[in-house]
């Protein structure tokens, strides 16, 4: 089955606007001979005749006016599919921690960059609720503290942050340089429950030790836990990137566990049929590269 070649309906749409072969070609940047060549091609392809000549200019025909209204569509629908493509910004979904601590120095240095004309649209939402909206297609690459492996996806690793130990000031491990991994054993944490990224953490890196470290309440949210330390509510484990003002203004102390403690890896994850010229295949590829060394020197 043949199709219609949506130039040569560009040509007709232009021609009929215009009155003019010659008029008409000239808003399509083509020469007089070539539009007429598109015409005649399209008039065989429909079997009539869209356009008379004479010498005043040119008219369509009975069939050109009932064409008209279809290609007026044709060229519509093109370019509202190419736009919606093209000129709709990229949706990225940050998990919590990622979207408020670090994505935003990136964010920045990708507008400023040769990508400036690029429409960014973030959204941070918990994990869970990052890797559904991803799958729904609400969400064009997202940034995230794990991924499942599930298929259809691409995840390349981003980078590592580390996880530190927040105490208040006035805690007996404030002054310590770093802490022996079984002195969290029997404290409860604010945070890090089971199912969650840091929960996952713990239980790798303490192993069949995991059982003897006790999440002491569920606050949700790593803003809500640092509160609740900084008033003396107990300690918890948090990304260092997480706590960097509270450290500067002496208000949290971190405190490394022993032997480099354990890290979280992030990932940066979109939808494996992404051609490698889309929008959003080329943020996340670029956001990898900056991990790498090889992208934009961002600063925090």
């Amino acid at each position: 089955m043949s199709t219609l070649n949506l130039d040569q309906v560009a040509s007709f749409l232009s021609i009929s606007r215009n009155l003019s072969f010659r008029a008409g070609a000239r808003v399509r940047g083509l020469s007089q001979g070539a539009i007429s060549q598109q015409i005649q091609k399209l008039e065989a392809q429909l079997g009539v005749r869209l356009i008379e000549r004479d010498s005043a200019g040119c008219s369509l025909t009975y069939e050109g006016r009932v064409f008209l209204p279809y290609a007026e569509r044709l060229l519509t629908l093109s370019t509202n599919a190419l736009g919606a493509f093209r000129d709709k910004p990229i949706t990225i979904g940050a998990s919590s921690n990622i979207g408020i601590y670090l994505l935003s120095p990136y964010v920045k240095a990708y507008l400023k960059g040769a990508n400036e004309k690029s429409q960014l649209d973030v959204k941070i939402y918990q994990n869970p609720t990052v890797a559904d909206k991803l799958a729904t297609g609400e969400v064009d690459v997202a940034a995230m503290e794990w991924w499942d492996g599930r298929p259809g996806y691409e995840a390349r690793l981003w980078r590592h942050e580390e996880l530190v130990v927040i105490v208040p000031p006035n805690h007996p491990w404030a002054s310590l340089k770093c802490l022996p991994r079984d002195m969290l054993k029997g404290v409860p944490l604010l945070g890090g429950e089971p199912g969650t990224g840091t929960g996952r953490i713990l239980a790798n890196y303490y192993g069949v030790d995991a059982p003897e470290i006790t999440v002491g309440m569920q606050l949700g949210s790593t803003d809500a836990v640092k509160h609740w330390v900084k008033a003396g509510l107990g300690v918890s484990l948090v990304l260092a990137s997480s706590v960097i003002e509270e450290i500067r203004a002496g208000m949290l102390v971190s405190v490394p566990l022993e032997d480099g403690g354990p890290q979280k890896a992030l990932y940066i994850i979109w939808r494996d049929t992404l051609a490698e010229n889309h929008p959003a295949h080329r943020f996340g590829s670029w956001l990898v590269s900056c991990a790498d060394g090889s992208g934009a020197d961002i600063h925090h």
